[in-house]
């Protein structure tokens, strides 16, 4: 995965497999964790200090520092070290990867019988 959360590198077929995933989901099941990765989001491409975010979320920097640990370990964001400052990005490319492991799904079984899926979504399309 390379700095943008883009999974083509490490996965030939550009999507993640039901074990990324459970990590994935697993990281963000947490609220505090959640609003991390939220802010990250938020905040766009250029991400934000430790100490943005622990403004921005009233947190302690020990408990901070464990949840970007868990969210970097699941590959949803990504730590840069700028000189004395620790800048962290949503990684965007492996958030949409996660997004669309559930959507490739949608209406699966429906394709099997023929049915058209009401989402308009088909069977193997990437959204």
């Amino acid at each position: 995965m390379d700095a943008t959360g883009d999974l083509s590198a490490a996965n030939d077929a550009g999507t993640i497999d039901l074990v990324e995933a459970a990590q994935g989901f697993a990281a963000i099941g947490s609220e505090p964790r959640l609003e991390v990765l939220l802010a990250l989001v938020r905040a766009g491409p250029d991400g934000l200090s430790v100490g943005d975010i622990q403004n921005r979320l009233d947190m302690a920097a020990s408990t901070l520092t464990h949840h970007l640990r868990f969210l970097a370990a699941a590959g949803l964001i990504v730590q840069t070290r700028q000189g004395r400052t620790i800048r962290n990005q949503a990684a965007f490319g492996q958030i949409q990867e996660l997004a669309g492991y559930l959507l490739r799904e949608c209406c699966a079984e429906r394709a099997t019988r023929d049915e058209a899926c009401p989402h308009g979504r088909t069977q193997g399309a990437e959204q």
